[in-house]
């Protein structure tokens, strides 16, 4: 069993910044990616970012690439993104998944509420 909580979101003026967190429990794995999604009302699922647990490697869709940072403490099994220059178009329910196989992401965390003003 693995379970993933989200936390963090809230409300913010254009411009401004947030960091969502997601905290890992349940069995552990040698190495998984975890990837950061949102989905806007009335939109379709969007991928945002992923990290890769053992390396830390980062990997940014062209929408955030140079205003979000993803990061992870392993030590807290907590995975970090940072939202910076937050942009209305931002404006989604943030989720984080852990792929354990490199085949599909099988655990989903609930869900955080990120709202930017203009």
């Amino acid at each position: 069993q693995v379970q993933l909580v989200e936390s963090g979101g809230g409300l913010v003026q254009t411009g401004g910044s947030l960091r969502l967190s997601c905290a890992v429990s349940g069995r552990t794995f040698r190495d998984y990616t975890m990837g950061w999604f949102r989905q806007a009302p009335g939109k379709a699922r969007e991928f945002v970012a992923t990290i890769m647990w053992r390396t830390g490697s980062p990997y940014y869709s062209n929408q955030v690439e140079g205003r979000f940072t993803v990061s992870r403490d392993s030590a807290k099994r907590t995975g970090y993104l940072e939202m910076n220059s937050l942009k209305p178009e931002d404006t989604a329910v943030y989720y984080c998944a852990v792929d354990p196989t490199g085949q599909n992401y099988e655990y989903w965390g609930q869900g955080t509420q990120v709202t930017v003003s203009s």
